[in-house]
């Protein structure tokens, strides 16, 4: 059986309380595997095909590190720049010493408005502040403006969303442009990213996945539609197909988004997360002895699952998208484990 029909019938016949549904592009030089499994729209029976668009939830966060270097590659800031000469906006508990390099490593300490580490419901933030109000990045300040650090910048690692809400409102300052407008002129459009953007939750475009978030018993189901922000931002609610994940790791990795030294710079594992997991500027980076195996984007969010990987020494890109509330990360092991063995 060829590598292909093994990875199509593995996904099939993958069944852990819901059967997979979202769509699979694994390529190095030649294509190796792509298709669609499941619904988009279950209502109305559509399919999902490779140009089917689906949500990202935190796997965007890398469009808003990329952004930030390239403002450092033309001189507008250092990655040693401090937030307080960034922002005109009060935070009167933060630390002044908080950097650029702190906030695109996870390292800022600064409060978080969804602390992964303390909450797990995303939906529970919407009882207090209506989904529909939040927009664009300001909209997300009352959240945690005004709250206590968590500890000192540069301590510890910490996952944070607030911490690239801040960095995509430098964006926005530096440049005088929206922050999905920074990201489709100087990142979609520079890598042929057609079929990506920031859409709105009630107006998305063709092609595009609803979520799902199935009961416990699987027997029924609602979208994800008032379980996440109106409109994604710097940290993470763009919507892109596997195509296009294809089209932008190839765009950075060939240096058309930015020279060899920032994506570089971009590359390197900065902070240990766990075991034998890093975190550079926006990216997960997984190493064995001192050596780089994979590159890695990926995010949850109520009914939007995303993973996209390029191992450092195959070249093979592996990217699996989902729009179920189920994790694919059996599926990332499983074919792994088809290619090598």
């Amino acid at each position: 059986m060829e590598l292909s029909e093994s990875i199509e019938e593995f996904v099939m016949n993958y069944d852990d309380r819901l059967r997979f549904s979202g769509a699979i592009l694994i390529q190095n030089e030649k294509k190796i595997f792509e298709g669609g499994f499941g619904y988009a729209n279950r209502s109305e029976h559509i399919p999902i095909t490779s140009r089917t668009r689906f949500g990202m939830a935190s796997g965007c966060k890398i469009f808003t590190s990329v952004a930030i270097c390239q403002l450092v590659e033309k001189g507008i800031l250092t990655f040693d720049t401090c937030l307080k000469d960034c922002l005109d906006i009060s935070f009167p508990h933060f630390h002044p010493n908080v950097t650029i390099h702190h906030l695109l490593t996870h390292t800022s300490g600064v409060p978080d408005y969804f602390d992964e580490e303390v909450m797990s419901d995303f939906e529970e933030l919407w009882k207090a502040v209506p989904m529909y109000s939040i927009k664009s990045p300001k909209d997300f300040l009352p959240m945690f403006q005004d709250n206590p650090m968590k500890f000192n910048s540069g301590s510890k690692f910490s996952y944070s969303n607030a911490g690239y809400i801040l960095l995509g409102l430098i964006v926005e300052r530096m440049t005088g442009m929206t922050f999905p407008e920074y990201v489709a002129e100087n990142i979609f459009r520079v890598c042929d990213m057609s079929d990506s953007g920031y859409f709105r939750m009630d107006k998305l475009p063709e092609r595009t996945a609803l979520g799902y978030i199935d009961s416990e018993e699987g027997n029924d189901w609602r979208t994800n539609i008032y379980s996440i922000p109106l409109v994604g931002g710097p940290d993470g609610g763009a919507f892109t197909t596997v195509l296009d994940l294809a089209k932008f790791w190839n765009g950075l990795l060939n240096a058309k988004l930015l020279g060899k030294e920032y994506t570089d710079k971009l590359l390197t594992p900065y902070v240990k997360s766990s075991n034998d997991i890093y975190y550079g500027y926006g990216v997960w980076i997984s190493m064995k002895s001192d050596e780089v195996l994979k590159y890695i984007i990926f995010g949850f969010d109520p009914g939007v699952r995303i993973h996209s990987s390029v191992n450092a020494k195959s070249k093979i890109h592996s990217h699996i998208m989902s729009n179920i509330d189920q994790s694919v990360i059996p599926i990332v092991t499983g074919i792994d484990k088809l290619i090598y063995g």
